[in-house]
């Protein structure tokens, strides 16, 4: 399969990450990625940088790079009506947003409880991506995640650091054919994300691989292999 672009990763600001943009940035051109996102935690996340790390994304020049680089943020999901954690005129200011089902921000609530913040979170500006929906601490209906994913114009995510062994995510990798199943079925698009908090981390997507190619998902329902159609998917 072809893979060239990794858009959920994460550099020293996210604190909890070790690598700079710099870094990570040019670790995706020396691995042959076409496009890099960078998509570093909002501010609910403990540990997070303020907001302002968000409004200022003008003097990040990707030309100087020689790589396309699309700046974004993980949102955090704080409700479960699916609100998040940049204000909407920050939001503005983003190529694209991964909204996630973090533990320090929200607790787990029931399937119906958990579906139902994945689906508001679809409807916030920006968003473009489901982060690991397939994290067991968070059950969800993959059925009616997959359907209003397609409706909305919404890529799930198949992140590479949830099926990593002694990853922090246990039971991922179970759900993950349920998850795809339900994409299969709606003729829902995916996207592999690294989740990298490290350099060495970008574009690693051996383990959502595996579970794509164990399960038999169509790769033309995977985006990674083209650039061009996820940055028309950022245009609306």
């Amino acid at each position: 399969m072809m893979d060239l672009l990794d858009v959920h990763t994460h550099t020293i600001a996210s604190v909890h990450a070790y690598s700079t943009l710099r870094e990570m940035i040019t670790a995706a051109k020396e691995k042959g990625l076409q496009l890099i996102g960078i998509s570093d935690h909002a501010p609910a996340m403990p540990g997070g940088f303020h907001e302002f790390y968000f409004c200022n994304f003008k003097v990040i020049r990707p030309e100087a790079y020689g790589i396309d680089v699309v700046m974004g943020a993980e949102l955090n999901i704080m409700d479960f009506s699916g609100s998040i954690d940049l204000k909407q005129h920050l939001l503005s200011r983003l190529d694209y947003a991964i909204a996630s089902l973090h533990d320090p921000c929200i607790r787990p609530g029931t399937r119906e409880q958990n579906t139902d913040a994945l689906l508001g979170a679809m409807r916030q500006p920006k968003v473009r991506i489901i982060g690991h929906p397939d994290n067991p601490l968070y059950p969800v209906d993959f059925d009616a995640l997959a359907k209003a994913a397609r409706e909305h114009n919404v890529l799930l995510e198949v992140n590479n650091s949830s099926y990593t062994p002694g990853g922090s995510r246990k039971g991922s990798r179970e759900l993950a054919g349920e998850l795809l199943a339900a994409c299969k079925k709606h003729g829902t698009m995916v996207i592999m994300g690294s989740d990298a908090h490290i350099d060495l981390d970008v574009g690693n997507h051996e383990y959502a691989q595996e579970m794509i190619a164990r399960y038999g998902f169509p790769e033309e329902l995977v985006i990674n292999s083209d650039p061009q159609k996820f940055r028309a998917l950022l245009k609306g």
